[in-house]
């Protein structure tokens, strides 16, 4: 079965490819950016998000390509860098990205606020929009965003419909598949008739994806981490422009130093600290001749902690899926699995395997540097080579889904040094387009072990997450409630002022006709 879905596949895009080929693209040449054609002509990945968003029918894929292709043209997406937009709007922090959902998803903000409605600058937003959705697309390859979508003190002066509509159309037409969500919050309730317009553009298939939301509902999606404080969040973030907004990938604590697990972390961290000055000057494979000179009895004890620490990295299991990148081959492709804490395994392996002939200078960073020991952390790897990098977590904090790990690879002229001054150097002086990048996200594996809860315990804890779940949905029936009750005053409001302007109407005829006719 899965042999015939990946035989059909193929062959859809295939056919897909030599169609638009033939149908599209032979007679208007200049209709499209030639490098959307050889993209198209290239990456599977592509064209498959094409013909899923439109069910695997070629004819209506083709269409969609067409328009798709053409709005890059016009928008010169290719193109569309910093410069590209008015500097005003990146400071002014309506647009951008940062943060994770409770899935993984990267979060996709648009501050409604902060948008005023003019077409004069209308083109720039729109740009705006297509930047970030460029830059993220080209950088995940087809993992979906979270679009959250805050209300929250927003005027009539805001509210434009062309401007959602181009939205819409972004994850419509133009980045199929790159939708997981939007999230709508604090929504007023004047946008109510507005917001049905808006699932008409979406279609029945994507009004799912929709999710109105108040502060008690947002954390449903979003962990308080990654929301702001207007939200019920407690994430620290101010936007400010420049730099663009790259919460991404940090250095990870402990950079080329040895891994501890939390029982040993003090006696490591005594060697550590003799050692430092000295250690930042040499070598990975000087450090371990120079630890052996500090001290004998220190030799020892290094040596029972390394057995330790190789006993327990035997019994890892090499990860099976593999990227194949330009440069190295990474496994695991998408993921690094960690094992929860009951597991008591929480370490994971990244292995790189250099596929060039030269050496390749990589590094590892993250998105959660104060969580994460990682070792190596910044060396090279020799042509043909393997290099296994393990990663665990940091004193007791625990692994969350939405960490992420980037891999950066570069390679290295034959007489470049790889020694930690050299590799400085190196990545200092690297152009960017020179740079390789692949990112990992995290898994936490679930432990198969039995509870040791007694049925008292269990029972217990059983009790309090049901008192806690009903006291959640009281909370939220009670949230509903104040809703409807300040829409029933408003509709009193209303009724009353029509009875007094129906009232004034009145008296007014019953006057002109009293005053017509005496």
């Amino acid at each position: 079965m899965a042999e015939y879905h990946a035989q059909n596949k193929a062959k859809l895009i295939s056919e897909t490819r030599r169609r638009f080929e033939a149908e599209y693209v032979t007679d208007k040449p200049d209709k499209y950016d030639p490098r959307d054609v050889e993209r198209l002509q290239q990456d599977d990945n592509w064209v498959e998000s094409y013909l899923l968003w439109r069910h695997n029918v070629v004819d209506e894929t083709l269409k969609m390509l067409d328009e798709s292709f053409q709005w890059r043209k016009e928008m010169s997406v290719n193109d569309l860098t910093e410069s590209s937009i008015p500097r005003w709007l990146l400071e002014i922090g309506g647009i951008y990205l940062h943060g994770y959902d409770k899935e993984g998803n990267k979060l996709f903000w648009i501050r409604v606020k902060y948008h005023v409605k003019d077409h004069k600058t209308m083109l720039d937003k729109k740009k705006l929009i297509a930047f970030w959705l460029e830059r993220y697309a080209k950088r995940e390859n087809g993992k979906p965003v979270t679009v959250m979508f805050d209300l929250s003190e927003t005027g009539i002066n805001s509210i434009d419909m062309d401007f959602v509509r181009f939205i819409i159309n972004c994850f419509k037409v133009y980045y199929p598949k790159y939708l997981s969500k939007m999230v709508i919050f604090d929504m007023p309730w004047i946008m109510n008739a507005a917001f049905k317009i808006v699932k008409s553009w979406l279609g029945p298939e994507a009004v799912s994806l929709l999710k109105f939301t108040s502060k008690n509902e947002v954390q449903d999606y979003v962990s308080v981490e990654y929301l702001p404080p207007h939200m019920g969040g407690t994430d620290p973030f101010k936007y400010s422009y420049p730099p663009l907004v790259d919460d991404d990938f940090q250095t990870p604590l402990c950079e080329n130093g040895p891994i501890a697990s939390e029982d040993e972390a003090s006696s490591k961290e005594d060697i550590e600290s003799d050692g430092k000055e000295t250690l930042e000057t040499v070598s990975n494979e000087e450090q371990t001749t120079l630890l052996k000179k500090i001290n004998v009895s220190e030799h020892t004890s290094k040596a029972e902690e390394n057995e330790k620490v190789d006993s327990k990295m035997k019994a890892f299991k090499k990860p099976l899926s593999v990227f194949k990148g330009p440069l190295l081959h990474i496994s695991p492709a998408e993921e690094l699995y960690f094992g929860s804490t009951e597991s008591g395994e929480k370490k994971t392996l990244i292995v790189l395997t250099n596929v060039t002939k030269n050496v390749v200078a990589f590094k590892v960073r993250t998105t959660a540097p104060e969580k994460y020991r990682v070792k190596p952390s910044n060396s090279s790897c020799d042509p043909g080579a393997s290099v296994d990098i393990v990663v665990s977590p940091h004193g007791g904090l625990t692994v969350s889904a939405q960490d992420r790990f980037l891999i950066m690879a570069a390679e290295m002229e034959q007489s470049s040094g790889t020694g930690p001054a050299e590799l400085t150097q190196f990545w200092k002086e690297v152009p960017r387009n020179k740079v390789m990048e692949h990112r990992l996200r995290c898994h936490i594996v679930e432990s198969s072990k039995p509870t040791t809860l007694t049925l008292k315990d269990s029972a217990f804890n059983m009790s309090d997450k049901t008192s806690e779940d009903l006291y959640l949905q009281l909370n939220r029936l009670l949230e509903s409630n104040r809703k409807l009750e300040d829409q029933v005053q408003r509709c009193i409001w209303f009724q009353q002022l029509l009875l007094s302007l129906t009232m004034l109407l009145l008296a007014f005829v019953i006057s002109f006709f009293y005053l017509l006719y005496s």
